[in-house]
């Protein structure tokens, strides 16, 4: 059906109290043909998109219509399935939470729910704790609050896989969201124990997960770390106050504008820690009390930025930085704790920070580089641990400040994350030094290198044409040259790669292939290099830049000539 034929379906089934939102949409031919021009897809992300009504948006028919492709699948390849559900603060969560949970009570697939809004990382935890077929989670990361999202997670913890989500999205496609949603009343499914609420022991066992990955020195001193710390107005603050405690952070100092959940955001219009404009009420709150650091978690919790006091300022330390911090950390205190590191595993994605080559070759683990995606993590995670080494896995991170260590979950944790950046700050203060120092220290040891990602908005249908156009035309006519320097090799992540290693290879570990991927990577001279690829989840293309020198001043040139080539090269 064409843009005009599908509005007018919609129309037709809706229920009466939403024709008039129909109706003025159809008075705005950008806003119509945007959400009726296409269907949500149902990628290894699951749906994400912006709340209203429309085949091209989040809300109760497509939530209903993506449970009853999932109910199909799992019904076909499960016996007995069962979903663990969750939801961060967003718009209409709790609302999308049940409707999932009737679709797939309706279905004969039981429901456990979370009672309240927790942590991305928690719905990874209860699917494996539960022993689930699935998990589903109601969030769009740090999405503007006009967003909302539908994340689907195998029975491993992690998101779906590509085998996964295609099938899921064929019973999709076969579905009509009015007319063959089958769906149960809520109450009378609970009633009948086809949706249950979880118990206070899943969320209870996550945390003593958690606090399990502890490698604090026993004499380490218990409280005299002060910070401040945001959960931008989403789910962080019961689990990362509860896991602070048990470290020793008792009065925890919380920006009181932003510690109660709000799907509106309203003190900053894109809760994502990855950038200052989300920290500045915490920053604002640090310049009154003085604390040694800032934490901030996004609205799912599972991501995490810093701003740490240096002299009279605070600094922000980026996403690359932090990974590169916290891995030296854990092999620096298993190093102290006499562990060897020798089969020791980090893993990474083909966008994260070089330096961690250097660190692999210094202190003797393997490194992987997966490709964007900590599912791709995770599922390193899962190889080791089907090889009964678990084990070998110590730390992975993406450059966009997702983090974990522990086998707890296989998804990014900012919990995790956020008791390790708390010990490894007080690790390094003992020995006389601030975190911005301690970065430095990096930087003198393995070279300077610097990253910046840049992300242009293609909005709208011919935003969508514009974004095929340019992938398209750097896939088969790859520049010669970026910021003067000779592409020495181009990497077509389209045609599929092997993944890169750096390190021993142990006899069960093959060399494995990457999935084909709409990526495509420059390697400049002198080892450099400029990674380009559409975003998963929004209308975006993101260009990766890595700029490495011996000098801080020539490092910071060359990151800045990178970035005027990639706005010429994707305007």
């Amino acid at each position: 059906m064409g843009i005009q034929e599908t509005y007018d379906y919609w129309r037709a089934n809706v229920r009466q109290d939403q024709v008039a939102e129909l109706e003025r949409l159809a008075t705005n031919p950008d806003e119509l043909a945007d959400a009726f021009r296409k269907e949500l897809e149902f990628g290894t992300a699951g749906l994400r998109g912006i709340l209203g009504l429309g085949p091209n948006r989040m809300n109760e028919y497509t939530v209903g219509k993506a449970t009853q492709g999932l109910a199909d699948y799992l019904n076909a390849t499960c016996e007995e399935p069962s979903v663990a559900i969750a939801r961060d603060s967003r718009l209409r969560g709790e609302e999308f939470v049940r409707v999932c949970a009737r679709v797939l009570a309706a279905n004969g697939v039981k429901a456990y729910l979370y009672p309240r809004i927790e942590p991305t990382p928690a719905l990874s935890f209860a699917v494996r704790y539960l022993g689930c077929s699935a998990g589903v989670n109601m969030t769009a990361s740090h999405n503007p609050s006009a967003y909302n999202g539908y994340k689907a997670y195998g029975p491993d913890g992690c998101q779906i896989t590509t085998q996964a989500a295609k099938a899921i999205q064929d019973a999709i496609n076969r579905t009509d969201p009015f007319a063959q949603v089958k769906t149960v009343d809520f109450d009378q499914a609970v009633a009948d124990g086809m949706i249950q609420w979880m118990g206070e022991d899943v969320i209870d066992a996550f945390v003593d997960a958690v606090a399990a990955v502890d490698l604090e020195p026993a004499d380490a001193p218990a409280a005299d770390l002060d910070l401040v710390y945001t959960p931008l107005n989403g789910t962080g603050l019961e689990c990362v106050s509860a896991i602070l405690k048990r470290v020793g952070i008792a009065d925890l100092d919380v920006v009181p504008e932003q510690s109660m959940p709000d799907g509106n955001f309203p003190t900053c219009p894109y809760p994502n820690p990855e950038i200052r404009e989300a920290l500045e009420l915490g920053l604002a709150r640090c310049a009154q009390v003085r604390p040694y650091l800032l934490l901030a978690t996004d609205p799912d919790a599972d991501r995490v930025g810093i701003a740490a006091r240096h002299g009279d300022e605070y600094v922000l330390v980026s996403g690359n930085e932090m990974g590169a911090l916290l891995l030296d950390y854990l092999c620096a205190r298993r190093r102290e704790l006499g562990l060897p590191l020798d089969e020791s595993v980090a893993i990474t994605t083909i966008v994260s920070s070089a330096m961690i080559d250097a660190m692999a070759e210094d202190y003797g683990f393997q490194l992987r580089r997966t490709l964007t995606g900590f599912k791709y993590i995770g599922e390193q995670i899962g190889l080791m641990e089907a090889a009964g080494r678990a084990d070998r896995f110590l730390f992975g991170f993406e450059e966009s400040y997702g983090y974990l260590a522990g086998t707890h979950v296989r998804d990014k944790d900012a919990v995790v994350a956020s008791m390790l950046i708390v010990q490894m700050a007080r690790w390094h203060q003992a020995q006389g030094r601030d975190l911005i120092e301690a970065v430095d220290g990096l930087y003198q040891r393995y070279g300077y290198y610097r990253n910046k990602t840049l992300s242009f908005s293609y909005p709208g249908a011919a935003g969508a044409e514009r974004m095929d156009q340019i992938m398209g035309m750097l896939h088969q006519e790859p520049p010669s040259t970026l910021a003067g320097l000779a592409v020495e090799r181009v990497v077509d992540y389209a045609q599929g790669a092997e993944m890169p290693v750096v390190g021993a290879l142990l006899p069960e570990d093959q060399p494995q292939q990457l999935p084909a991927a709409n990526v495509v990577e420059f390697q400049l001279e002198g080892g450099n290099k400029i990674i380009v690829r559409p975003s998963g989840t929004e209308p975006k293309i993101k260009a990766y830049l890595f700029a490495k020198q011996a000098d801080a001043a020539q490092a910071d040139q060359l990151l800045a000539d990178f970035e005027a080539a990639a706005r010429d090269l994707l305007a």
